[in-house]
């Protein structure tokens, strides 16, 4: 739209949290980010969202947050009490596993200097949690992942509202899915059904290369169900999820009861039931179902080659990168990464992202605008993100149009520079500046290699910035990280 001039009112509302880079610097963790190397998988269990309301006793130990101090060498589950004791004796037993809980009366966070904040772990395990996340919660558990955490979800059937307070967990790890700040639009590619199944032993796949059916912990041939529920895969909003194990006579994308997806670098799984988790060893009165310890099925096998996964180990199972050392899976790492979720994922100026017909996006309904005032005004637009270190390519790509009602063909007045910085703000690097002297019609695909900033996260920033007087409009759509 050559010559074009507008005011600063678009048709959008103001991003949340600007003056951040990406929901306050959650990603600003100094050593201990998701995606840090490190020969010892770091594991933290929630125990903060009534996790042993009414019979549920979901907990490894009941000292908390660190398990040791009940027992610092456990041989048997009954040395730490707690109905998760078998899973977390079992990983504790390999050496490899460093174990805490988030105790009850904590919130979870990512990016702060307490102990069980999420920058210091790889796999998040929230096992039925009974009351609701609070919003900063589900901004820090959707961060972790997009940066490479492990998320391991589990609940229950519809109806287990063990607190009376009107949610169980169907609810609540739903609404963690589709009301967060970071990426409500189905981020991991599934929904949990609102069901209560009363009994059932769902059947895996046939995959002998994943690595949670077929991992170090052993085959997984079936689970159980003693009251869950499954959920509904939609791959057409995330490819990556994968169901691993069915409620019998289901396939597809109904009924799965165990899947696994991705989300940006960060790897996700899904359990339907509390029961298989279950060892029977829980506080006095709070036994539910030994399910961890049922021979019909093969859930203990499941519970650690998925933990073993989450945190790193082994191959991709269809998910993402996960917070292990050296690994590295194919992937495409921004969040809204063509700008149709509106306000969400990317920082930046009131207004930036729009769907104002002033200008056009190259896809879809919504593009970035920067700048096009015909005023001295400075727009920005960035994002935070881990690169896995062991990635050996990294490519940061994305359309630009560029108009302008400049009439010099020699003089950059107005301009777009496109950086790398630090978690602490520093510029790391300049990949491009683009100015009123490179308008055009349509959009020009532009591609940079990240590859240098494996292991590192960085946030990618857009800085628009125009003179006094002739607007120049800076026009991005359909950016991308892809790695591998």
């Amino acid at each position: 739209m050559l010559g074009s001039r507008r005011s600063r009112r678009r048709l959008t509302t103001a991003l949340a949290g600007f003056g951040l880079l990406l929901t306050g610097a959650a990603v600003q963790v100094g050593s201990g980010t998701a995606a840090h190397a490190a020969t010892t998988h770091r594991i933290l269990f929630d125990n903060a969202h009534a996790e042993t309301a009414g019979n549920a006793d979901w907990i490894i130990s009941t000292s908390q947050p660190d398990p040791l101090g009940q027992d610092s060498s456990p041989s048997a589950e009954t040395d730490w009490t707690g109905a998760l004791s078998s899973w977390g004796v079992a990983l504790q037993k390999t050496g490899g596993y460093s174990l805490k809980t988030l105790p009850s009366g904590s919130s979870l966070s990512y990016g702060g200097s307490s102990a069980t904040d999420l920058s210091n772990f790889d796999t998040l395990v929230l096992p039925e949690p009974n009351t609701l996340f609070t919003s900063a919660e589900k901004t820090a558990i959707m961060n972790f992942v997009k940066n490479g955490g492990g998320l391991f979800m589990i609940s229950d059937h519809t109806g287990a509202d063990r607190n009376n307070d009107g949610y169980d967990a169907v609810k609540i790890l739903n609404d963690l899915m589709t009301n967060n700040s970071v990426d409500s639009t189905d981020p991991f590619g599934f929904s949990i059904d609102s069901l209560n199944i009363g009994s059932d032993h769902p059947a895996a796949i046939s995959d002998s290369t994943d690595p949670v059916l077929h991992g170090s912990f052993g085959t997984v041939t079936k689970s159980l169900i003693a009251n869950g529920t499954t959920a509904t895969l939609k791959p057409a909003d995330n490819s990556a999820v994968k169901g691993l194990l069915y409620r019998t006579g289901y396939s597809g994308n109904t009924g799965a009861f165990f899947l696994t997806s991705a989300f940006g670098s960060g790897r996700v799984a899904f359990w339907g039931d509390s029961s298989p988790i279950d060892d029977g060893t829980g506080q006095s009165g709070n036994t539910l179902y030994d399910g961890w310890n049922d021979s019909s099925a093969t859930n203990a096998a499941l519970a650690l080659n998925a933990t073993a996964w989450l945190a790193g180990s082994g191959t991709s199972s269809g998910g993402g990168g996960g917070g292990g050392t050296g690994t590295c899976t194919a992937a495409q790492l921004l969040g809204n990464n063509g700008f149709e979720s509106g306000d969400t994922t990317w920082s930046g100026s009131s207004g930036v992202i729009t769907n104002s017909t002033g200008e056009s996006a190259r896809s879809g309904s919504y593009y970035a605008w920067l700048d096009g005032y015909g005023t001295a005004t400075t727009d920005t637009l960035s994002q935070s993100v881990t690169i896995p270190s062991g990635c050996s390519s990294a490519t940061l790509s994305f359309y630009l149009h560029v108009d302008t009602a400049e009439t010099s063909t020699s003089t950059a007045y107005d301009t777009l520079k496109v950086q790398v910085l630090s978690s602490s703000g520093t510029v790391l690097g300049t990949l491009a500046t683009y100015s009123n002297l490179n308008a055009a019609s349509g959009y020009t695909q532009h591609s940079f290699d990240l590859s240098g900033y494996a292991g590192q996260t960085v946030t990618l920033k857009f800085t628009g910035t125009e003179g006094s007087q002739y607007q120049t409009s800076f026009v991005l759509d359909d950016t991308a990280l892809n790695v591998g």
